[in-house]
């Protein structure tokens, strides 16, 4: 029988009630990684579905062991003590997924500043925090890595202009891993970046992207699980400081076939990617 890829490593996520956190977190587990989720949702949101406890028998029902921690990514008491009930659960930390994030759209004189701080609080003091707290772990994992939801840092005007605020908190994601990856190099922690090529089909996308339309142009999570986990089943010395993009990591792996990632519309390119000079749509 051959060992499954993630096989009795520990994966620390923020976030992973719903969406791509969970489509990762599900994927390993079927790798048969173990799972241990940072997430404030406890009970059921009317608004959204899941919660870290179904997150958990999810993960559970794919073949992993889950540990659901309710706690707060910004809170400095609550990430300690995720990063405590993590060893002490699974005896160590090898992987942190940096998944939580906010969104908001707005331009500079909309963007209210408890928006802002939102955002920059999740994504840049959160991600922060989550992997400051588990490196001393991560040092000393199996094949370590750190893996941030991000996108590649891309400078053209027609990113930096319509949503300054949200542009600022996925880039500095973005710019954290990369640091990490050139500060951990020696000790063998890799450190890369991962991001869809188009729109995914999560309740951001449907709700402040344009409803079911926007969904119809979508990707399914689960073509960034698969990503992930192609990413975190590599040798971390010899795969690091990347701002990966989920298809060319799935073609490099010999996927040819997309047409099960969905998308019943033209797909549509996410923020931050830009076309072909050719101006095509995704395949």
């Amino acid at each position: 029988m051959t060992e499954k890829s993630l096989q009795g490593r520990t994966i620390l996520m923020s976030g992973g009630s719903r969406g791509i956190g969970l489509a990762i977190a599900v994927a390993a587990a079927r790798e048969g990684a173990n799972v241990a989720i940072l997430a404030k949702t406890d009970v059921p949101d009317p608004r959204l579905p899941g919660t870290i406890h179904t997150a958990a028998a999810e993960i559970e029902a794919a073949g992993g062991q889950a540990l659901a921690i309710v706690g707060d990514v910004r809170d400095e008491e609550s990430v300690e003590g995720a990063v405590a009930k993590t060893v002490e659960r699974f005896g160590g930390i090898d992987i942190v997924v940096n998944n939580a994030s906010a969104i908001n759209l707005a331009g500079t004189a909309d963007l209210a500043m408890k928006r802002f701080d939102l955002m920059m609080a999740i994504e840049h003091r959160g991600t922060y925090l989550l992997t400051s707290k588990a490196l001393p772990h991560l040092v000393n994992g199996v094949n370590p890595h750190i893996l941030s939801l991000s996108p590649p840092i891309n400078l053209d005007p027609k990113w930096l202009g319509p949503h300054p605020g949200y542009t600022l908190a996925k880039y500095g994601m973005s710019l954290l891993t990369l640091s990490w990856a050139a500060e951990y190099a020696e000790a063998g922690v890799a450190s890369n970046c991962l991001w869809p090529e188009t729109l995914i089909a999560t309740a951001a996308v449907q709700n402040l992207l344009g409803g079911d339309a926007a969904i119809e142009k979508s990707r399914t999570p689960e073509i960034v699980a698969d990503a992930a986990v192609e990413i975190l089943k590599k040798p971390s010395r010899e795969v690091t400081g990347n701002a990966f993009i989920d298809i060319d990591v799935l073609r490099d792996a010999g996927v040819t076939d997309f047409s099960k990632y969905g998308g019943t519309g033209e797909l549509e390119y996410d923020l931050f990617v830009d076309p072909p000079a050719d101006g095509s749509r995704p395949a």
